[in-house]
């Protein structure tokens, strides 16, 4: 059977982005057709300057969100990275057969640091180091298919190399995944800044829907959404992106055609009233089941400790015979 991997980082609260991109595929269609696990890479969260306390409630959060939205762990492997101490194990093998020019030239390192250099402050080495991490986040499991968007295919691409590698140097070891695209995934964009992606971490942004705003703050987003100079309601992403974002996540909202949908309406207004009025229905049962499992903590702490042995179950086998194969005297 198939298996995927993929996860999410908890740096702030999951946006309708994150469920039309990704979460709503993983519940519908990927967790029937593979063995799946679904990771919250709390790890990761710590490449920045970050708040203890708040890492802690935003892991949990996603973890219970990623349940309410349908993630079934009679289905799929839901867990929080951390406790699965393989991942760190792998890291740092994997840091022994990748090279410093590898990770320096990867996108985001070069972007975050060049943001931070202008500003008259430095990153963190683990801000460097991180595309090891999720490689061995990927590579610890066997994975066959990575579900990602464009901006982490470069991530899955090092996963291949170093699988590669180190299979080249030291024996075959790992599976050497590939990157997916889900046809059916979204591209969300920032209300507000429409030729930007809809991110998480734009914590106050009047731009960004949360999977838990009420229904009115989703309306008065939506309705407050921009649009395009002229009048005509046309799905064009370069010309008219504001309009042409709104197409979309109506259209995904409601399994419609974003091109089709621009011939229904005549005004602006109508658009953002359908589309904000889609996505309180779409969110509905997602809230409403987070309600209940934050009801019941001692159900999602289960399910997590549940994934977490089963990962470990999954991972730790591979894991050893990577120490092994590298070098490493085995254990007594």
């Amino acid at each position: 059977m198939t298996r995927i991997f993929s996860g999410v980082k908890p740096t702030g609260h999951l946006t309708l982005g994150n469920y039309l991109g990704a979460v709503r595929r993983w519940a519908d269609v990927d967790q029937h057709r593979a063995d799946a696990l679904f990771c919250i890479v709390d790890l990761h969260a710590l490449t920045v300057d970050h708040d203890p306390g708040r890492v802690r409630r935003l892991t949990r959060q996603a973890a219970t969100l990623l349940l309410a939205s349908g993630l079934d762990p009679e289905l799929c492997t839901v867990f929080v990275q951390s406790h699965v101490d393989e991942h760190a194990r792998l890291s740092y093998l994997l840091e022994c057969v990748a090279t410093d020019g590898e990770m320096r030239r990867m996108i985001q390192y070069k972007e975050k640091s060049v943001r931070e250099r202008e500003r008259g402050g430095s990153v963190r080495l683990s801000l460097l180091t991180y595309p090891v991490l999720m490689a061995a986040d990927i590579l610890a499991y066997g994975t066959d298919e990575v579900p990602v968007g464009d901006d982490q295919t470069q991530h899955v691409e090092l996963t291949r190399d170093l699988a590669t590698r180190f299979n080249q140097r030291y024996g075959h070891t790992f599976m050497v995944p590939r990157a997916t695209r889900p046809e059916v995934a979204a591209r969300v964009m920032n209300l507000q800044e429409p030729t930007s992606k809809m991110g998480k971490s734009d914590d106050v942004g009047p731009g960004v829907v949360y999977l838990l705003d009420e229904p009115d703050v989703v309306r008065k987003k939506i309705m407050r959404a921009v649009t395009d100079s002229g009048q005509d309601v046309v799905y064009d992403q370069e010309a008219r992106p504001g309009i042409s974002n709104l197409l979309e996540i109506l259209a995904a909202c409601e399994g419609g055609n974003p091109e089709a949908l621009g011939g229904v309406y005549e005004s602006y207004g109508a658009l953002k009233k359908d589309t904000a009025e889609a996505v309180v229905e779409l969110l509905r049962p997602v809230q409403e089941r987070h309600k209940e499992l934050c009801a019941d903590p001692a159900y999602v702490e289960g399910v997590l400790r549940d994934g977490a042995e089963k990962a470990k179950g999954m991972a730790r086998p591979r894991v050893d015979a990577a120490y092994r194969a590298i070098g490493l005297l085995a254990a007594g």
